[in-house]
Parts: C-alpha cells; structure tokens; sequence
C-alpha cells in the first residue's frame, strides 16, 4: 500500500469565479485534445476511476473533461443497477466489457468500487462480499496495469455542508430536481456510514500501481481544474505537430439553387 501524505491540505480558497475558471478550462481543453492524439497515436489504454459521495461533482468533471473531445476516444461509462443476469456473474465481469482498446480513454461515472461504498452502506450486499471485494481488487487492479493498463483513480471529497447545500438547489431548482433519487437522499441521511465505508476503501486499496488521488471538490469550479491538470501530468505526450490544411473551393461546375428548393419546407417556429 502507498505511504500516506502527511503534509496538511491547502487552505480552502474563495469560490472561482466563472470567467476565471472558463479562461484556465479552454487551454487545458486544448491539451486534452493533444492527449487525444498521442493516445490514439501511441495505442495506449486509460481507464479513469471517478468516485466520491453524491453530489461530489463527478458529472461536472467528467463533462469538463470530455465536452472538447471526441467520444469515440474519451468513452464514458456510467453502469445502471445490476440485473438478475449481471448479479450471477463475476463481480467484475459487467465492468471489464466496458474496457478500452488501443487507442481509448474509458472514463468510469463509479466503477466497482460501488462494492466498497453504496452497496455496502445501503446493504445491498453483505460484510463478507464487501471484505471480499476489498481483498481481490489491489490484485485485480495489479492484473490489469502489469497488462499495460493506465488506471488512474480519483476520489472527489465534498464537505458534510456543501453536499447539504448541493442537495437544497436540487430540491429547488426544476433544473437540478432530476439529479435528485430518493438513494441521495438517504445517503444524505447516511453521511457517518459512508465515512467509515470511504476510509476503510481508500485504506485497503491504496496501492502504489493504483494509488488513490483524492479531490478538493467543495469549490466544483476549482476541482475540474485541478482533476484535469492532474491528469494530463500523468502521460509523456507532445502536442502534434498541425498540418497545413487549406479549404477546397466548391465545384462551380456542380452549381445549384439549394436555397430556392428549401422554400416551402416545414421550419420550426422562431420564437427566439
């Protein structure tokens, strides 16, 4: 297991505004893109962990992550509930389809580490599983770097009164009641039960070939940040040399009316 880091957190900051934060995301979304390239180049295989409590900001950071990249690279896995078949299978059978080819980033929105968390604490499954689970996965995982697979884990912390207050704008906001489950609210409810289950996992799966980087996410802004600066500081790639490319000139030969042919079509209204 990893030595822990005994240095003292940061100072919490002021909240980022969002044109501060927008003005750091754009270039550090242009370095993601030279990431995509090399990773497609260099064949490499990534799978990215995102763990934390609800309303953590796993969404947030992974949208931040991949809303200028290609999905066909970047590939976002976010496994409903188990079905009968799935729960007679090998635990981590339904998970390992998901895996990345040569070439591809696989981005887990929580992984098999439900075992250690949700499951657990909503008893879904038993002590024994759980102990199990918590037994085979450092192997599990060793198995798939010693194949050659980046795994990077990350846990997003959210303070007991920042998750409180994410949960009141759900409750209040059209826009943000979707996100809210009656599990989030239990888990709200459950908030001593999901500490203790946090640090038992995080101290029996801390391991040096997949050593857990935990997150600061009370400031959502801040966290997506640092995740993704994290993140492009774990590959040796070089942004891509650009090619020259130059617009082709339509084919004056081919012309034809194709503004008059959508006259009479059935267009939406414009109300805006």
């Amino acid at each position: 297991m990893t030595k822990r880091n005994k240095e003292k957190p940061a100072k919490p900051k002021g909240r980022m505004k969002r044109r501060d934060y927008e003005a750091a995301l754009r270039p550090l979304q242009a370095e993601l893109c030279h990431l995509q390239s090399w990773i497609k180049a260099s064949g490499e295989r990534v799978v990215i962990i995102f763990e934390g409590r609800d309303a953590a900001g796993k969404g947030g950071t992974i949208k931040a992550l991949t809303e200028r990249v290609s999905p066909r690279v970047f590939r976002t896995v976010a496994l409903p509930a188990p079905s009968d078949r799935e729960k007679s299978q090998l635990y981590m059978q339904r998970y390992l389809l998901h895996f990345p080819a040569g070439g591809e980033i696989t981005i887990f929105d929580r992984s098999w580490y439900n075992r250690a968390g949700v499951e657990i604490v909503m008893g879904f499954c038993t002590p024994e599983l759980r102990e199990r689970f918590l037994t085979q996965a450092p192997e599990f995982e060793k198995t798939l770097c010693n194949n050659g697979i980046h795994l990077i884990k990350y846990w997003l912390e959210v303070g007991d009164e920042e998750q409180k207050a994410r949960f009141q704008k759900r409750i209040h906001d059209p826009r943000r009641q979707w996100k809210l489950s009656p599990m989030d609210l239990e888990s709200r409810r459950r908030w001593y039960d999901y500490s203790r289950a946090r640090d038992v996992m995080l101290d029996a799966t801390d391991t040096t070939w997949a050593p857990w980087n935990v997150v600061n996410s009370n400031d959502k802004r801040r966290a997506r940040l640092n995740v993704i600066t994290h993140l492009l500081a774990q590959f040796p790639y070089e942004p891509p040399k650009q090619p020259v490319v130059n617009l082709p000139k339509r084919n004056l030969k081919a012309q034809y009316d194709d503004d008059k042919t959508m006259h009479g079509r059935r267009w939406i209204p414009t109300p805006y």
